[in-house]
């Protein structure tokens, strides 16, 4: 067997709390390697990286070299963690910096301005993390392998909730044994922790725990296990913190959307209400220019085809139209909304009621063809964790619901479409 192989340069991307930095950890430790980190969300400047000149006062070299000399060794796993955010500044650009440190044919002369001499850092193992793919320039991303970590279902977050958490808490407050049921852990889930990881579930569970203990304490009572119930949640945790955006009522001019964030699937409820104008379309909640244009073509493909949906057409042009999607502190931008932008504005303009459990996602064209969007999976986590129970996706997104776990395609029905008129 050849000792001359490379390792290809990982990135792990996820929503944040998925456990990205503790699998490169674990990567190190079954390799038999030592193990060093560099954070690099903010870096604004590439002497972080390729270090600074010996001529400037307080000079030191860059982070690749310091990473080495603390690991002690030639060939660590170097993690680089949050590399979607660096950023360019008035002294370089980091991340074309990082273009040299992460090319194989390349890095064998690696020179570090410091100390000014090639330095063979190819036997190195790199592993990056990110947040958003997007934020990645694609010179970079050529040079990655490319691994994505999607949220945690309901269901691994109970599981991980049992056999990791529950137990590090037990040892961390010498307790014997901390009891929570099924059901309580998925409330605390479901209405105190929205997340796509298990960060604020450990949080919350922590904070139940600590005041446990204390009311024990001050009620000098002896403590070897404590049991969680349900009913006892407001207690320690407050009110629930979260609730569901989806409508309660099936509602005219309001359609549910599939939407996917880098902290995992969303339903986003869109609104379209109208009245007499000039025609003008008028759009709020913090849009981006994508789907601003999104909405643009959903209205130009209802005013070609409104005989055929029956829609008058006149008072297409007669009235003002408003769309509005909540939260609007929140910036909402991607093509995926428009079949439900469409499907928001028939709603409204034929007075009809749209059930409040179906919900879709979808990029449509001028002529009402329906073009595949990414997330699905994460999306289909999103409709499950808002009572969403029929779901429409493009025919061309079909095949990734292989990525969708089996409990989760249980629950839900999934309807594909290729143009417009069948939804």
């Amino acid at each position: 067997m050849s000792t001359n192989v490379k390792s290809p340069i990982i990135c792990l991307v996820g929503p944040p709390g998925v456990g990205k930095t503790t699998l490169a950890k674990s990567i190190a430790d079954s390799l038999n390697r030592c193990f060093s980190k560099i954070s690099v969300a903010g870096m604004n400047d590439e002497a972080e990286i390729r270090g600074h000149r010996r001529t400037y006062i307080g000079a030191y070299p860059g982070r690749i070299i310091n990473s080495l000399k603390n690991a002690k060794s030639s060939n660590p796993v170097i993690l680089i963690d949050e590399v979607d955010k660096m950023q360019q500044g008035v002294h370089g650009d980091p991340t074309s910096a990082l273009l040299e440190v992460l090319d194989k044919s390349q890095n064998k002369y690696f020179r570090d301005n410091y100390l000014d001499i090639d330095y063979d850092i190819s036997d190195v193992m790199f592993i990056l993390t990110a947040n958003d793919l997007d934020s990645i320039p694609n010179a970079l991303i050529d040079r990655l392998e490319i691994i994505k970590l999607s949220e945690y279902t309901e269901y691994e977050k109970v599981d991980i909730a049992r056999n990791y958490i529950i137990p590090k808490l037990s040892l961390e407050h010498n307790l014997e044994q901390i009891i929570i049921d099924k059901e309580t852990l998925t409330n605390i889930i479901g209405n105190y922790t929205k997340e796509a990881g298990v960060r604020e579930l450990e949080r919350s569970l922590t904070t139940i725990v600590r005041k446990i203990i204390t009311e024990m304490v001050l009620k000098k009572r002896c403590l070897n296990k404590i049991r969680i119930k349900t009913k006892e949640l407001d207690k320690y945790l407050g009110r629930s913190k979260f609730k569901n955006m989806v409508n309660k009522y099936n509602q005219i001019g309001v359609v549910s959307a599939l939407s996917y964030t880098p902290y995992g699937g969303e339903v986003m409820p869109i609104e379209v209400n109208y009245y007499t104008g000039k025609g003008n379309l008028i759009l709020t909640g913090s849009l981006g220019k994508i789907m601003q244009e999104s909405a643009f073509i959903a209205l130009s493909y209802i005013k070609s085809t409104a005989e055929y949906f029956n829609i008058n057409y006149n008072s297409l042009i007669d009235n003002d139209i408003h769309i509005h999607i909540p939260s609007g502190a929140i910036s909402k931008d991607g093509p995926s909304a428009g079949v439900t932008l469409a499907t928001s504005i028939i709603s409204a303009f034929k007075n009809i009621n749209f059930p409040n459990d179906i919900a879709m996602t979808g990029e449509i064209t001028l002529r009402g063809k329906v073009l595949p969007v990414g997330g699905i999976k994460e999306k289909c986590l999103g409709a499950i964790k808002n009572n969403i129970t029929k779901i429409f996706i493009p025919m061309a997104n079909k095949d990734e619901l292989e990525d969708v776990p089996k409990e989760i395609k249980k629950q839900l029905e999934f309807i594909y479409v290729d143009d417009y008129k069948e939804i």
